[in-house]
């Protein structure tokens, strides 16, 4: 009875709903619009039965052909791609930062009042993220022809994106006390930025870098499928050839590579944060 009594509101009495009607309408048009997303990309999709069917025991003869892993060939033909790897990532890190704190500094309203240059910078932004690095890849192999060199530069410029907007964010957050203070002092302008927003920004900065880098090292093991050099490389060449043990000894190595950055990143995060 008590229920029942609840649920019947009175006459002029106000009802708390969690949504408008608007809001409701406005919800469920887009769980129908999702849902229609899914189905039509499912219809999309060209699905083989027979292939899905077959998945699991493909899968294991797969894996059995992997077993044993060829380790003696890891001095042979992984070590050296695997240092390349690294190197690819790590200089094409240096450069994006290089390239991208400038960008980034244009990018950031309190700095830059300059619409023009604001847009101008956003645009080279947005331009490096939406090209995949393998993309890039294949543009500087066209250039430069294939190796490392064209990797690191496609490192880099897939980079240059990322670092920079999360720097120009960093900077149009940081605290307008300091800032206020030393332009009152008549500071100049590199003065205001050494001892006015770098002191804010740097923890962010060091964790961009960071984090960056352990990115471009998972990014930089898949460059050498196109011919960008790296470690890459020799999965590509195994692969060709159904080398499959080998192909074990190149997954276990860029799993061993990255578990090892990580570890390299949190420790220096520690450290260095």
């Amino acid at each position: 009875m008590t229920s029942a009594l609840m649920s019947q509101p009175q006459a002029g009495q106000r009802i708390w709903r969690r949504y408008s009607a608007g809001q409701r309408l406005l919800r469920f048009m887009l769980y129908l619009l999702v849902v229609a997303a899914v189905v039509q990309a499912v219809r999309s999709v060209e699905v083989i039965p027979e292939f899905l069917y077959d998945a699991p025991e493909q899968m294991a003869d797969l894996l059995r052909r992997m077993w044993p892993i060829d380790w003696s060939f890891y001095a042979e033909g992984v070590h050296g791609p695997l240092i390349e790897t690294l190197h690819i990532a790590t200089l094409g890190t240096l450069l994006s930062v290089l390239l991208a704190v400038p960008v980034g500094l244009l990018a950031a309203h309190n700095l830059t009042p300059s619409r023009i240059l604001n847009q101008l910078a956003r645009l080279i932004l947005v331009s490096s993220r939406s090209v995949n690095s393998l993309v890039w890849a294949l543009l500087f192999i066209a250039i430069f022809g294939p190796g490392a060199l064209a990797g690191t530069l496609a490192i880099a410029f897939r980079s240059i994106g990322f670092v920079g907007k999360l720097v120009g964010e960093a900077l149009e957050q940081a605290h307008r006390g300091p800032i206020e203070a030393l332009t009152a002092t008549g500071a100049s302008r590199a003065a205001v930025l050494w001892y006015g927003y770098w002191p804010q920004i740097r923890p962010a900065f060091w964790s961009i870098v960071l984090l960056r880098w352990d990115i471009n090292v998972r990014e930089s093991a898949v460059l050498g499928l196109v011919g960008a050099g790296g470690i890459g490389m020799a999965l590509d060449t195994a692969l060709n050839l159904f080398q499959w043990d080998r192909v074990a000894l190149v997954l276990v190595s860029i799993f061993a590579i990255v578990v090892v950055a990580e570890i390299l990143i949190t420790q220096a995060r520690k450290r260095i944060l």
